[in-house]
């Protein structure tokens, strides 16, 4: 069984820069819909599922049955890819990376404002749904990628550590069609240390 996280906050607290309707509606029922339907999905495949995490089911999914392997993509994507948006989240945010991450982004990107600016216009330029994402390979060299609907980029061997949801449900209620006004205000509860956490775990 595949489960989402546990919030490490109230809906009400990432306020003013996302609602409270939006988190809840956001974690309680679009996140609850796809792992109901993740878990659904593999009842009678439990062989394939036993002692692998999500990551890497989705990192190995071309070894999965052909009549589930796109649903699990789907399922298994939406659970993933939400259960990272909201981990990274945190109204008492730290708003700048630190240690070797800092030093990698500076490598790669020239700054942390030029990281972000990249990583918006991704987003904000993202046609339809999806997720813009700061990825590593297993060198650790950093990426900034585009996927659409709950696609990931582990079978591609790339590990998301930052992610921003522009899925419209995202943002809708309180940005209405602003998703530049959105992903902009993201970064002020985006917590680094967070980031920073799933660098070094890998």
């Amino acid at each position: 069984m595949y489960d989402k996280i546990i919030l490490p906050y109230e809906f009400d607290e990432l306020e003013p820069h996302i609602d409270a309707k939006t988190i809840e509606t956001h974690y309680s029922k679009h996140l609850q819909t796809y792992v109901n339907n993740l878990n659904n999905l593999l009842k009678g495949y439990e062989k394939f599922t036993l002692g692998k995490t999500l990551e890497e089911l989705l990192k190995n999914a071309s070894e999965l049955p052909e009549e589930i392997r796109q649903g699990v993509i789907n399922q298994g994507g939406g659970v993933y890819n939400h259960n990272l948006y909201f981990s990274i989240l945190s109204p008492r945010a730290f708003t700048m990376p630190g240690g070797n991450l800092l030093e990698k982004i500076n490598q790669t990107f020239g700054s942390v404002e030029s990281l972000k600016d990249e990583l918006n216009k991704k987003a904000i330029s993202l046609f339809g749904s999806g997720y813009a994402s700061l990825v590593m390979d297993k060198d650790k060299n950093l990426f900034i990628k585009a996927t659409s609907n709950q696609d990931t980029t582990l079978q591609d061997g790339l590990i998301p550590i930052l992610t921003i949801d522009v899925w419209e449900h995202a943002y809708y209620l309180k940005y209405q069609n602003l998703r530049a006004e959105y992903v902009k205000n993201m970064w002020k509860i985006i917590d680094w240390n967070k980031v920073f956490e799933l660098y070094n775990r890998h």
